[in-house]
């Protein structure tokens, strides 16, 4: 049996805490999902106070001062620039139309294709939450030829598919309604915290893939 030395059970174990860490890196830490929420919540505050005209640039300014304050801390302004260029189209299409809820637009529709693809990846019987899970750890497309690694990542994809689906069907009601300060609630309460759920439903799947894969040796059991 194959055994590991205590130094590279070490750089093993920091080599597994850096990849724990990098979801929520991803996503700029804690602090990155909170302030993600910041702008639609300031552009609904603002434009109930002072109209579409302010919400709009107190939405810009929102992102422009979170991604220079990650700036300064020389933290990782990825998901700051991200936000800023989803402000500023929000903002830009919002500004155009003079219609407040069109602040919303793109996220309804971009739940709606995500729906559609999470959904159509499984009748494809390419299950996107285990295409991107195992393309992002580096396992390739083992997982794809046991049926019931494949089921686990289908039943993923498919609460994946219904959160996206949930998202689009509230905001676009709420979006013919125009009701704005409930689109920007439920934009912020549909959001991570409903993604979160769908992180850990796609982790449960890689974990009952893993497992089933090692039972039958198409990945190498774990080493001691």
């Amino acid at each position: 049996m194959q055994t590991t030395s205590p130094q590279e059970a070490t750089d093993m174990q920091a080599t597994d805490q850096r990849r724990k860490k990098s979801a929520l890196e991803q996503a700029g830490g804690t602090k990155g999902v909170v302030f993600s929420a910041l702008p639609a919540l300031v552009f609904v505050v603002a434009n109930n106070a002072g109209g579409l005209k302010l919400g709009v640039l107190a939405a810009l300014f929102v992102a422009l001062a979170i991604a220079v304050q990650r700036l300064t801390r020389r933290e990782s302004i990825q998901p700051a620039l991200g936000g800023v260029l989803g402000v500023a189209i929000a903002a830009g299409i919002s500004w155009y139309t003079g219609s407040a809820k069109d602040f919303f637009l793109i996220g309804i529709w971009a739940n709606l294709s995500g729906a559609v693809a999470f959904g159509l990846s499984v009748v494809l019987r390419w299950p996107l939450a285990g295409l991107i899970w195992n393309s992002t750890t580096g396992k390739g497309t083992v997982w794809r030829a046991d049926k019931r690694s494949r089921l686990s990542y289908d039943i993923a994809t498919l609460v994946l598919a219904a959160i996206f689906g949930a998202r689009f069907a509230v905001q676009q009601y709420l979006y013919q309604a125009d009701e704005v300060g409930s689109l920007g609630f439920a934009k912020i309460v549909m959001g991570y915290p409903l993604l979160a759920v769908g992180f850990l439903v796609v982790a449960w799947a890689a974990r009952a893939s893993d497992k089933r894969l090692k039972a039958v040796g198409l990945l190498p059991a774990k080493r001691t």
